[in-house]
């Protein structure tokens, strides 16, 4: 048996095509703007309305008069808001999405009872629900600046907090601000004054409806290996040989949860805690005889890595301040070629079975 193929012919003529352009039309009267949005450029331009008759004739000079008003805000797309057909990837609930790093400057209290303007970087993200697209991030920059001439607090935060959850509909959110701090500071014998500069960083989190305020400090401080002073005066007692322990810039990151019952823990009594714990804080003034005072300082309070932990934490626990805490502490070792470092927790607001890989990289303090 013979079978014959059809004679089909494949170049649509006039007619099929305006039938298509008609299908084409009938379609979006009825599609949403993000849906026209997703087409093909080209199939775009078949569209009445959508672009200039001249099209791709495009004006090139920036329209200054141009007044985007409130129908015309209406129809630019919005694909972050779009359905949750739009969704790339698993539709899975998404912990913290925003932005990080905007700077404002923001004001801040002193114990003292002034007032200090600091350049501060601000983090804020939220939560995004699994049938959710994304979010508008410039909300949460909007909803920040609302508040941003306030004299600064944790309750300013939780004010920003609230009305960038509101406006993002989102049930977890978290607000980190971190600046540096300066405060005075005096050498330990010749009475000079100088500035020394605190990390510090203040965090607002919400989880299932509870607030947590925390604070973090980086302190900056020398240790001085207690088996190295012992072998120095062994090498000076038994032979005669002058010998130097050796010592080194460390750095503890103390994060505290703040008892939101208690009153104000200031950034002062935070640095206060810490010089009580490891008194070897790097000095920023020093004539010969502050120097040799660190000397001396440094012979009476030789510490290991575990000490360090340990001190910081019997001094966390003392605070009625202060509920769950954590201490990582990293001797940026001037005998090996590597560090030694420690982590301790209390509570379990900082317990983790894992560690970000570069943790302890950022705990180097560059002078």
């Amino acid at each position: 048996m013979n079978i014959h193929p059809r004679d089909v012919n494949t170049t649509p003529d006039r007619d099929e095509a305006e039938a298509a352009l008609d299908v084409l039309r009938r379609w979006a009267a009825r599609a949403s703007a993000t849906e026209i949005s997703l087409l093909d450029p080209a199939v775009a331009r078949l569209l009445p309305g959508s672009v200039p008759s001249n099209y791709p004739d495009l004006s090139r000079r920036y329209p200054e008069d141009f007044v985007a008003d409130e129908a015309y805000r209406d129809t630019l797309p919005d694909l972050q808001n779009g359905p949750a057909s739009l969704i790339r990837g698993a539709k899975q609930q998404i912990q913290h999405v925003g932005i990080s790093n905007f700077r404002l400057p923001i004001r801040f209290h002193r114990k003292n009872g002034d007032d200090l303007t600091l350049e501060t970087s601000v983090t804020g993200t939220v939560s995004l629900d699994a049938e959710k697209k994304g979010i508008n991030m410039s909300r949460i920059m909007r909803s920040f600046y609302k508040h941003a001439e306030r004299t600064f607090s944790f309750e300013v935060m939780e004010a920003a907090l609230d009305d960038y959850m509101t406006d993002l509909d989102t049930f977890d959110a978290r607000i980190q601000m971190r600046f540096s701090y300066p405060d005075k500071v005096r050498s330990l014998r010749s009475g000079l004054e100088g500035y020394q500069y605190y990390d510090i960083a203040l965090e607002l989190v919400e989880t299932d409806g509870e607030r947590l305020k925390i604070m973090h400090l980086d302190y900056v401080y020398s240790s001085t290996c207690p088996c190295s002073l012992e072998l120095s005066e062994h090498a000076r007692s038994a032979r005669g040989q002058l010998a130097t322990p050796h010592s080194q810039r460390s750095v503890a990151r103390i994060s505290v949860v703040v008892d939101c019952n208690a009153d104000c823990l200031w950034f002062e009594d935070l640095i206060a805690l810490c010089r009580r714990a490891v008194p070897t804080e790097t000095q920023v003034m020093v004539k010969r005889e502050d120097e040799q005072a660190f000397a001396e300082l440094n012979a009476a309070n030789p510490i290991f890595v575990e000490d360090a932990a340990r001190l910081f934490c019997a001094e966390l626990l003392a605070d009625h301040h202060i509920g769950d805490f954590r201490v990582i502490a990293s001797h940026q070792e001037s005998l090996h070629s590597h560090d030694a470092v420690s982590v301790l927790t209390e509570g379990p607001t900082f317990a983790s079975a894992s560690l970000d890989p570069r943790l302890f990289t950022t705990l180097f303090h560059v002078g």
